[in-house]
């Protein structure tokens, strides 16, 4: 199901999107902080995330953009053991030049709102660098919390990153078992 606004359109990631995808990636992990990752994958690879995350029912979604995707956001597994089966850790990636446009918000909260018809119960941001204001801004105004901070558990670019971890709940959150 396509989502239009002005003129962006939220879908589904397709295989074709690959290329578009992985170059969005590619240069924030070779220029910012919001990825841990040192060198980015290549297509395939991203390819191989992508659909063992589809595969796994967890949403993918792609903003397009006069028919370019432009922006990318995907919920994953927040840990690979059963116990968090509920909880969803977000990524919002939005090209250079399309940054400050609402792209990552429109994303993310059709994310939400995926994850929630999903039946997760919890979703968990793992923002890379504490400097990183616009993911955290982007975040809190969504409604998710600020629950902690890891401090220079990442060495990138020649400094130590700290890590920003906000929460949200889904749905009814915690108040039943977990849906899934």
């Amino acid at each position: 199901m396509a989502h239009e606004s002005d003129d962006v359109m939220l879908r589904p990631c397709r295989e074709d999107d690959l290329p578009a995808v992985t170059a969005i990636y590619a240069h924030a992990v070779t220029t910012g902080r919001a990825s841990f990752e040192i060198e980015p994958p290549d297509e395939a690879e991203m390819g191989r995330r992508r659909a063992a995350l589809v595969a796994g029912g967890y949403p993918y979604l792609v903003a397009e953009r006069a028919g370019m995707v432009v922006a990318y956001a995907y919920a994953g597994p927040y840990r690979t053991r059963a116990a968090y089966r509920g909880t969803v850790e977000t990524s919002v990636y939005v090209r250079p030049d399309q940054a400050g446009r609402g792209l990552g918000r429109r994303l993310l909260a059709r994310l939400i709102d995926e994850a929630t018809a999903a039946d997760f119960r919890q979703m968990v941001a793992v923002i890379g660098d504490s400097q990183n204001a616009a993911s955290i801004a982007l975040h809190a105004g969504l409604g998710f919390r600020h629950v902690g901070v890891l401090d220079a558990v990442g060495w990138k670019h020649g400094t130590w990153l700290d890590t920003v971890l906000m929460q949200r709940a889904l749905g009814p959150g915690d108040r039943t078992p977990p849906g899934r």
